[in-house]
């Protein structure tokens, strides 16, 4: 079973930063795609960002560009979230997906979730 555990939720206010972590397995973090998506209360899920093996090739989605940027650590099988300037329309419950076929997608295929970090941002 692949799991993938989220750590580095909480509450901030509007302007600070806080880093999302993922933990897989070796195989899991090899074989597919690791990205984030978020789910705002009433909302639909929405792509955050992606990151290939190599950690060469980055995709963010236009919300995020230029504040969040996500990494990768390959020999400890963890995925970060470095998310910065942080605002309130940024709450969300923040979702660690491994995935396979399209990167840029609200609707990944053959995906395995993380159990969610609730990042609140106060205004």
């Amino acid at each position: 079973q692949v799991q993938l555990v989220e750590s580095g939720g909480g509450l901030v206010q509007a302007g600070g930063s806080l880093r999302l972590s993922c933990a897989t397995s070796r195989r899991t973090f090899s074989d597919y795609t690791m990205g984030w998506f978020r789910q705002a209360p009433g909302k639909e899920r929405k792509f955050v960002a992606a990151i290939m093996w190599s950690g060469t090739s980055t995709y963010y989605a236009d919300s995020v560009k230029g504040r969040f940027t996500i990494s990768r650590d390959n020999a400890k099988n963890t995925v970060y979230l470095q998310m910065n300037s942080l605002k309130p329309e940024d709450t969300a419950v923040y979702y660690c997906a491994a995935y396979k076929g399209t990167v840029v997608t609200d609707t990944p295929s053959f995906v395995y979730w993380g159990q969610g970090a609730q990042v609140t941002v106060s205004s």
